[in-house]
């Protein structure tokens, strides 16, 4: 449960009486930004308490930070970020303090040896649409981001609520208003997760529509639903199951397979064979929910391996840390993992899958090509 205002200031105030330190002060300039910086009744300032282990108190446009040094100078960094990015038009919300938190705690990490603890850089990618600027929650998704500009196939794998799926579409949706590329096709293999589903009434969109509603929330939210009706009448955006992938050449394009983990080899062979010049093509799949009938294998970790080392190709092996759906998500993942269990329709356990490359902390090289990171 979050703290509010009243109860934190109350906390800090006691600690004053007592004699405590000096907190570390942070001004702002913009009393507007700083009630968007804070959050509906301090609900931002909340989180960042949370996750540093720090307390904070307001004083109209000053900020005043308790803690360890290290926490204090942390969250300094992080609210002076925050407030940058709503003085350049963003929003922002818990989630992207939690963000915040994520991305300085690595850099700090990953940089203690050449700077010093009060200086974390926050080296959070980018997405700009036309709707909406979308900053990456996790250093997993700004090494998905920056492999996405770097590579022309990129693997995504991990459990739910990583962004995989969501991060390729805002990606292929920029790419297209900027004219990087002509038209986005969307792919996902037909499969029932678990559920006869029978006879579908209607046009082959409306048939399978049910099985890419995740890629069209995925539009709707980053080009706007006239944009993406447009698209869908002219044909610059293409939602199709992947049987209607074979045969076809495709060029000057974004084209991302989602839910990949629920491909056959063979099937994800013909995908992959489809790239054509001026494309991209990103690969998104959760080794934990395969859908595919008893006996046969995705064929998703088979391709990772073999087209392992290839330049202009990556892959990015999300982890359960890299949940951002919200961390009930996480702890719920982590406890099905404990327990052995994925969510296979055949709801037996399956052993995990030996191809899912390490975290990018952990890798000895970068070479182009290369899992990146978990």
């Amino acid at each position: 449960m979050t703290r509010g205002r009243v109860a934190t200031a109350k906390r800090l105030d006691t600690a004053q009486a007592n004699g405590g330190d000096e907190p570390l002060v942070v001004y702002f300039d913009d009393m507007a930004l700083v009630r968007d910086l804070l959050g509906h009744y301090d609900e931002n300032l909340a989180v960042l308490e949370e996750r540093l282990g720090i307390e904070a108190v307001v004083n109209g446009n000053a900020v005043a930070l308790r803690g360890t040094d290290e926490a204090c100078n942390a969250a300094k960094v992080i609210l002076e970020h925050l407030y940058n990015r709503l003085a350049q038009g963003e929003t922002i919300g818990a989630g992207d303090v939690a963000g915040a938190v994520r991305h300085a705690a690595a850099a700090a990490t990953a940089e203690s040896g050449l700077r010093g603890p009060d200086e974390p850089r926050i080296k959070a990618q980018q997405i700009k649409t036309r709707k909406r600027v979308i900053t990456a929650r996790t250093p997993a998704q700004s090494a998905y981001l920056e492999s996405l500009h770097k590579n022309d196939l990129v693997f995504a794998t991990g459990p739910a609520g990583t962004g995989k799926t969501y991060l390729a579409v805002a990606f292929a949706a920029a790419a297209l208003e900027s004219g990087l590329c002509d038209r986005l096709i969307l792919s996902r293999p037909a499969v029932e997760a678990g559920e006869r589903l029978g006879f579908l009434p209607g046009d082959m969109r409306e048939k399978v529509d049910p099985y890419l509603r995740p890629l069209y929330d995925a539009l709707y939210d980053t080009l706007g639903s006239e944009r993406v009706e447009r698209g869908l009448e002219t044909g610059m955006i293409e939602i199709a199951p992947l049987a209607f992938m074979r045969g076809r050449t495709l060029s000057n394009a974004m084209v991302i397979l989602d839910e990949a983990q629920n491909c056959t080899a063979v099937q994800l062979k013909m995908f992959l064979t489809r790239l054509g010049d001026g494309s991209k093509m990103i690969v998104t799949g959760d080794p934990t929910q395969v859908d595919l009938p008893k006996g046969q294998d995705s064929g998703l970790f088979q391709a990772i391996e073999i087209l392992r080392g290839i330049e202009e190709i990556g892959h990015i092996a999300f982890a359960n840390a890299d949940v951002v759906r919200r961390e009930l998500v996480g702890r719920i993942v982590e406890a099905y993992d404990a327990a052995g269990l994925s969510d296979r329709t055949d709801a037996k356990p399956q052993r995990d899958p030996p191809l899912v490359e390490p975290p990018l902390a952990e890798r000895k090289t970068d070479a182009p090509g290369a899992g990146e990171d978990a």
